[in-house]
């Protein structure tokens, strides 16, 4: 019974599961538990899924009940439950698709995300500002808790550059498909001409790496530097040399972070940037899937972009890699961004 276009295989996770609980009950298998590690974090993984599954299922049932009901009374009562259970039906069933398109090897972990502002000045980090929004308010309505791990103000308005932890299953797998260069076409509010304005940020997004990956990094590369924080947290931030800036030599890699009150803190989530950092550019280096990143990376300018915002003299928001269009820019501003993120997933998977 595939499901998803064979996607999602039920009969094939079950069997699979079966086949897992079988090997587990053979005589001496649990002698030495540590080689069952990757055993059992798949049967776990298998039995989530087919829980899921069969909890779509049941509201699938439950629709088809209130159908029936429907059709054989139309009262108020029975139409309003059978749309409840009709949406709530199908946004269960939109999640658990885009799930099933997300088998990257880092696709279920949470995410780092960063945003910089290109050239241009407060229009660039207004605009950045603007997309930092956008990820949050996605964040929240996903049900995602969100850190901030370092952030600088922009000169007059906006932000230089932010990043942030998004902290949740499949983070990384539905924005990871946001890293590009992000135009913005619009009549500026800081030129009193009123005249039209292009403007770019870039977006880079990390997996957060497992506990279970370990990365060594040798003290010998890597500098750390201390200095007084800025931005939110309260006045305690810039009072003592707590912000940590992390400069490591063979990647040319620079983190920081100054969203704690304690310097061990921040050099704890630095240390963590760094790892899901060198962790994603070595798994470019093994897929051999996206350029080096780090050796020619795109100028956040006009014509690397991988999607355009558009307020002015029309309305409309255009991913360029998927030809994914959305009229209510407003919306996707205030985070509904989902349609362009199936998009790209969509993309993917018919790839």
């Amino acid at each position: 019974m595939p499901l998803y276009g064979g996607v999602f295989d039920l009969e094939g996770q079950k069997a699979r599961l079966e086949e897992i609980e079988h090997q587990l009950s053979r005589p001496g298998v649990w002698d030495n538990p540590e080689s069952l590690t990757p055993v059992l974090k798949e049967k776990s993984q298998l039995e989530e899924e087919l829980s899921k599954f069969m909890e779509l299922r049941k509201m699938h049932q439950d629709v088809l009940e209130w159908l029936s009901f429907a059709e054989a009374e139309q009262t108020p009562d029975i139409l309003e439950a059978l749309k409840e259970n009709l949406a709530a039906f199908r946004k269960t069933l939109d999640k658990m698709e885009l799930e099933a398109f997300m088998s990257g090897k880092d696709d279920k972990n949470s995410a780092i995300l960063e945003i910089h502002p290109g050239a241009g000045g407060t229009e660039a980090q207004d605009w950045a500002e603007m997309l930092l929004r956008m990820y949050l308010r996605w964040a929240e309505n996903s049900g995602y808790h969100t850190e901030y791990l370092d952030y600088i103000h922009g000169d007059e308005a906006g932000i230089k550059s932010v990043t942030i932890q998004i902290t949740g299953d499949y983070a990384y797998g539905q924005l990871k498909g946001e890293r590009g260069i992000h135009r913005l076409i619009r009549i500026s509010p800081f030129d009193a001409s009123g005249r039209r304005h292009t403007s770019f940020a870039s977006v880079d997004v990390y997996p957060q790496v497992s506990d279970d990956i370990s990365i060594d990094i040798n003290e010998e590369d890597m500098r750390i530097d201390v200095f007084k924080a800025s931005g939110p947290g309260g006045q305690h931030v810039n009072k003592t040399s707590s912000a940590i800036r992390i400069t490591h030599f063979p990647t040319g890699i620079v983190v920081q972070c100054q969203s704690e009150r304690s310097q061990r803190r921040n050099k704890e989530s630095a240390l963590k940037i760094l790892k899901s950092k060198l962790y994603d550019l070595e798994m470019e280096k093994l897929e051999e899937e996206r350029q080096e990143k780090y050796a020619a990376k795109d100028a956040i300018s006009w014509g690397s972009q991988i999607r355009t915002y558009t307020l002015q003299p029309y309305r409309l928001v255009k991913d360029h890699r998927t030809s994914t269009e959305v009229g209510d820019v407003e919306s996707v501003l205030d985070g509904n961004i989902n349609p362009l993120i199936r998009g790209f997933l969509l993309s993917r998977q018919s790839q």
